[in-house]
């Protein structure tokens, strides 16, 4: 074998190694953790692991992620990040995440969508409730005396309070 060639095999073999590196790195950071029984959410304070069916995540790019005990204090949260996580930033984020209310699997948060003003109260009251898509969002509204279907984009600063407030 030319030395030409086994050094081109060489660096085929060290970039292939780098990109499974690198990939592994993305994959273990989007992987979906689970809050331990002490994590306590960032923003009220509350033992998260007590409502699974409620559960967001904030996953950061070095694996490590905050859970709270629903939406509204995920949105809190990356509305004020020098306020809940001082020195984390929101290019760090790997993935976001919340518990879809009827499969309780976790989904995209950015993909979701969300009710507001229903009878079903999260464990802090009045609550985001993450849908995994617009038709399961209508029937809910129908369900659960829904005021208004949102996205992502859609939740301004104001509203995880507002709602604190009972205001829709």
């Amino acid at each position: 074998m030319s030395v030409h060639r086994a050094a081109r095999r060489f660096l085929t073999v060290l970039a292939l190694a780098a990109w499974v590196a690198v990939f592994s790195l993305n994959a273990a950071a989007q992987a979906v953790q689970k809050p331990g029984p002490k994590d306590l959410c960032p923003v009220c304070g509350m033992l998260v692991s007590k409502y699974p069916n409620w559960v967001a995540v904030v996953q950061y790019k070095d694996g490590h992620a905050h859970f709270f005990d629903g939406a509204k204090d995920l949105f809190k949260y990356l509305h004020d990040l020098e306020k809940y996580a001082p020195g984390h930033r929101r290019e760090d984020v790997a993935a976001l995440q919340v518990t879809d209310y009827y499969s309780l699997a976790r989904i995209d948060a950015q993909k979701a969508i969300f009710v507001i003003g229903s009878d079903v109260l999260g464990p802090m009251g009045h609550e985001l409730v993450p849908l995994a898509s617009r038709a399961d969002a209508e029937d809910f509204m129908k369900d659960h005396k829904g005021k208004r279907i949102l996205g992502f984009a859609e939740v301004t600063r104001e509203l995880p309070f507002r709602l604190d407030d009972g205001k829709f």
